[in-house]
């Protein structure tokens, strides 16, 4: 049994197709950037990648994304070096959608490195506003700076604080996409399972719950929080979403994600545990559904 099967049997009941499911995270993922419009139009850059004879296809849920279809290097591309694509998997630009940032809000990428989310914000604001770009790894903090320097970014900060002590700054919006097993990016990295174990999971799921917990008490009333992962664990997913109910009972609540992407529902029940019921609110991308990497996204609101 590869380590891909020993490791994804555990899901085997809660993935739907789950054949269809391992044949998908056997083969490589399509190369996927998204445009950057800080730098230059949509259509001039569109038209750029057609004159250096790039073949595209538009997403059909998101207008900014594209799969290159004869290139295996985007970040070899002038457009890449010019600043208008970023290399980014699809999954990868759900959660600043889900968060939908408004021009002119002050919005916390609370482990920001090394930066995709946290410019792509700064993209859907329009580089108005305010985003703090958090990470505690300062070896990544330098490619997060690379990046939003490329990409014109102009309404970025970078603060190195472990997340779980980030200071008491009310914010309009949060994004905590938090350090996690990274089981669905194997078919961008299969090494993802060299290092796997379940003391490995546990461990982050006490980091994950301490992360959102944070993000929780600095958001403002009304404000939201969004929580992503790039796992299948439900131990790093709904049963961090559902401690959070728990433990903030009262003072927030799940909302309904909409995208235009095919998704399953958070699991209700796991190892005889069973679950708060607004977790079915929470979404499972698996990369069988929408050939991409895998991703799991929760929407909060703050009462």
């Amino acid at each position: 049994m590869s380590s891909l099967e020993r490791v994804m049997f555990r899901y085997k009941r809660i993935i739907p197709k789950f054949d269809d499911f391992l044949r998908c995270m056997k083969t490589p993922l399509p190369r996927t950037v998204r445009i950057n419009t800080l730098k230059a139009d949509s259509e001039e850059i569109l038209q750029s990648l057609s004159e250096h004879g790039v073949i595209f296809k538009t997403f059909n849920w998101y207008e900014y994304g594209l799969r290159l279809l004869n290139v295996s290097s985007p970040g070899n591309l002038i457009e890449y070096f010019l600043g208008y694509i970023h290399t980014q998997e699809e999954v990868s630009m759900i959660p600043p959608i889900v968060l939908e940032p408004k021009p002119g809000e002050l919005i916390l990428d609370m482990c920001a490195a090394p930066g995709s989310k946290a410019t792509q914000i700064s993209q859907i604001m329009c580089n108005t506003g305010h985003v703090i770009a958090n990470d505690v790894d300062l070896r990544r903090i330098s490619m997060l700076k690379s990046n939003y320097e490329r990409l014109g970014v102009l309404n970025m900060s970078i603060t190195v604080y472990d997340g779980r002590k980030f200071p008491n700054i009310p914010f309009d919006k949060i994004l905590v996409d938090a350090p996690c097993s990274c089981e669905g990016i194997y078919r961008k990295n299969p090494s993802v399972f060299d290092n796997w174990s379940l003391k490995v999971i546990k461990n982050l799921s006490r980091l994950q719950k301490r992360l959102l917990s944070r993000a929780i008490q600095i958001a403002k009333r009304g404000g939201t929080v969004v929580y992503s992962t790039c796992t299948f664990s439900p131990e790093e997913n709904e049963a961090v979403i559902d401690y959070v109910l728990s433990i903030y009972e009262g003072m927030i609540k799940l909302e309904e994600i909409k995208l235009d992407l095919e998704y399953c529902s958070g699991i209700k029940e796991w190892n005889g545990i069973k679950f708060n019921d607004e977790i079915s609110l929470c979404a499972r991308f698996y990369p069988h559904l929408n050939d991409t990497g895998g991703l799991f996204v929760a929407k909060i609101r703050k009462i």
